[in-house]
């Protein structure tokens, strides 16, 4: 079994496959018990956000990680991928400003 650490790793590779930008961890655990690691994508395009929720589950049932699930694919702004201990946003810049999860987040 592949640590979280491994996992975040996995998950920031496949999303700079695709071009996503402005990409941020950030450690929650000491704020949630919903998740250790939150990690933030940037996406030029609701096609774009979707192509990179795709290649995330594609690379993680690869290497044997189950997905838990993925929101938000049939709008597109904002998808969010569900591994568990990390979860991943994927959002558009206009979607991602209003939101500022950063902020909200961090620690």
């Amino acid at each position: 079994m592949l640590s979280t650490l491994s996992i975040k790793k996995q998950v920031i590779n496949a999303l700079e496959d695709i071009k996503a930008f402005d990409i941020v961890e950030l450690n929650v655990k000491k704020l949630t018990s919903i998740s250790d690691f939150m990690i933030i994508a940037s996406a030029s395009s609701t096609r774009q956000t979707k192509a990179l929720a795709r290649n995330i589950k594609e690379k993680m049932t690869t290497s044997g990680i189950d997905v838990i699930g993925i929101e938000g694919e049939s709008e597109g702004d904002w998808v969010l991928v569900d591994l568990g201990d990390i979860v991943v946003h994927i959002m558009t810049p206009a979607t991602r400003a209003y939101f500022n999860l950063e902020e909200l987040w961090s620690s």
